[in-house]
């Protein structure tokens, strides 16, 4: 299990385990039906709640889970991403969801190149993958800006076995070959 507490900087944001200081902002996403199109929908309060002290939770239990992102510029909690492994999953997956206001700023793909160097060397892992539905534009996008390919469909467990999801992703030797500086 890695150790407690890691915080990742990148040029532009802080990834920190989430605390209680995150909630509204985690709540807010619930509630924005573009940010949820592609993640089972709108969720009530009481959802968020519980899906934030899961994931809060899983940093006690697991000793990962996503990452808060704070925007260094303004402190402001952004969004979380990082891995993710619940019961059932199809696989150790670096996953990325962003305030809408967030959107468009190459955020996703700084936080997550984060996240999956982090899980690739703390963790352990040897993949990575990302579930992404097959008409989510943006977050296909990301995937191949972070050198994940197209794996084929996936599964999730119930109560989202019937929602379809491709399976994106790579290896560690993949990964780090890619982030090697090129010789000239």
């Amino acid at each position: 299990m890695p150790s407690p507490e890691p915080v990742l900087e990148t040029a532009r944001l802080i990834l920190r385990p989430p605390c209680s200081a995150d909630f509204e902002a985690w709540a807010a996403i619930a509630r924005d039906e573009q940010a949820m199109r592609h993640l089972g929908g709108l969720k009530s309060r009481f959802e968020a709640w519980n899906h934030f002290t899961a994931a809060v939770g899983a940093w006690h239990v697991l000793g990962f889970h996503a990452f808060s992102v704070i925007e260094k510029g303004t402190a402001r909690w952004i969004g979380r991403v990082g891995p993710l492994h619940p019961d059932g999953w199809p696989g150790d997956e670096i996953g990325w969801t962003l305030a809408r206001e967030a959107w468009g700023k190459g955020y996703a793909t700084e936080a997550a190149t984060a996240a999956i160097d982090w899980a690739f060397k703390a963790l352990g892992w040897t993949q990575i993958i990302h579930c992404i539905a097959p008409d989510n534009a943006s977050s296909r996008a990301v995937a191949l800006r972070l050198g994940s390919v197209l794996q084929g469909p996936g599964r999730l467990p119930a109560p989202h076995d019937d929602d379809p999801i491709d399976i994106w992703g790579q290896t560690r030797e993949q990964w780090f070959a890619r982030r090697q500086p090129h010789s000239s």
